[in-house]
């Protein structure tokens, strides 16, 4: 048996038998349908006004979606799903952080990069963005839907209120958005020839960039090498297996499962990192970067040095197959370590547990000088130790 949502009533001329909206009895409670179906009317009968029931509609999809009470799982409108698109793309203009949702589903500073109208204007790692000209945007639970409220057209301004948890207070900011030029990676050669590498976001380009400084940090004879994922929200999940892959000897690096067990697996070759090696990670390391530091722990090829990561280990995945130009883009999958461990809710433990020094909550891991990071000399101690062994 199957419930019509639109049963309880005669069908318009306008409106088409096959246009009616269809569940299983087992799936949704019949007085649910009827509740739906007593709104519609009274929506369209009573109401003071007139109903657009297209924005209805739409309104009620985001509802469908919602209701899975999962905050990766979303329903872009026409207009929300072309401005995630052109943001995916990488035409990104706006004012320069990294954000992510915290366990209140407010969404946080995670970074600020620099030279950026965020740097410029103060705004700090932790910040909590709760106002976008104006409108409350604390109960929007999709992190995306409110970047696109921050990003806009050069030179245009916008106005956010902020709470700074680190004063106890609220902050009106106004930025004037531009072009932001982000590199994701940069590297060095540390005291007592420790390589460095530091990757912000695991973008589509990243594996080839990775293997590039990592060659030239090869070339230059180093004997241990550091790689910081601390603020790392994640990216792409190819990206990350190969990263791991250069790093991890032959096997198995991650795998994901859906619903109905099917497994999708990510192997790596018998090329492998030859010199000591310790990960950097935080509670902002997330995704992928959770991803390689359990890889690497899994397979006991480095020291993962800080603190327990962010814990989120589900793939999203776009449907941008819709009519009316929207999509949907909803979580797929779970992912699973090596050993078989899934990290989400749970995080990756450190091997060397440091608490980044107070001083240093509201700063951006590139603004920290390398001589007073402590967790930097703690992976480095690490890296150090190995390589007199």
């Amino acid at each position: 048996m199957s419930w019509n949502v639109f049963r309880s009533r005669p069908i318009k001329e306008w409106f088409k038998q096959q246009n009616a909206i269809y569940f299983d009895a087992d799936e949704v409670d019949a007085r649910n349908i009827e509740a739906f179906n007593k709104v519609k009317n009274v929506l369209e009968n009573k109401y003071y006004e007139e109903v657009d029931f297209n924005d209805a509609f739409s309104g009620a999809i985001k509802g469908l979606s919602a209701g899975v009470n999962d905050p990766y799982t979303v329903y872009y409108t026409p207009e929300e799903m072309k401005s995630y698109l052109e943001g995916v793309s990488g035409n990104y203009v706006g004012i320069g952080v990294s954000v992510h949702m915290d366990e209140n589903y407010l969404l946080t500073v995670a970074d600020v990069f620099a030279n950026s109208p965020a740097k410029e204007a103060g705004l700090l790692k932790n910040d909590k963005i709760v106002k976008v000209d104006n409108e409350d945007v604390t109960t929007i639970k999709d992190a995306d839907l409110i970047v696109k409220k921050i990003k806009g057209i050069p030179d245009t301004k916008v106005r956010i209120t902020i709470y700074r948890p680190s004063e106890g207070e609220y902050k009106d900011i106004e930025l004037i958005r531009r072009v932001i030029n982000i590199s994701w990676i940069s590297s060095e050669v540390l005291d007592n020839d420790i390589g460095y590498i530091h990757i912000k976001q695991f973008d589509d380009d990243i594996y080839r960039d990775f293997e590039t400084h990592l060659n030239e940090l090869m070339s230059k004879g180093i004997k241990g090498l550091v790689i910081d994922l601390r603020d790392n929200p994640g990216g792409s999940y190819y990206q990350v297996a190969r990263i791991a892959d250069r790093i991890v000897p032959k096997g198995l690096v991650v795998y994901t499962e859906d619903r109905n067990k099917n497994r999708n697996e990510q192997f790596s070759d018998d090329r492998e990192l030859e010199i000591p090696l310790a990960i950097l990670v935080n509670g902002y390391s997330a995704s992928a970067s959770e991803i390689l530091a359990a890889c690497v722990q899994d397979y006991n090829k480095g020291i993962i040095v800080g603190t327990k990561t962010f814990g989120k280990g589900l793939v999203q995945e776009i449907d941008i197959n819709f009519t009316n130009g929207g999509g949907i883009k909803y979580t797929k999958a779970r992912y699973f370590t090596p050993s078989g461990k899934s990290i989400h809710g749970e995080g990756v433990m450190p091997d060397v547990e440091v608490p980044l020094s107070e001083e240093f909550n509201t700063t951006s891991i590139e603004d920290i000088p390398h001589d007073k990071d402590n967790q930097l000399k703690a992976a480095i101690e690490e890296v150090m130790a190995v390589t007199k062994e």
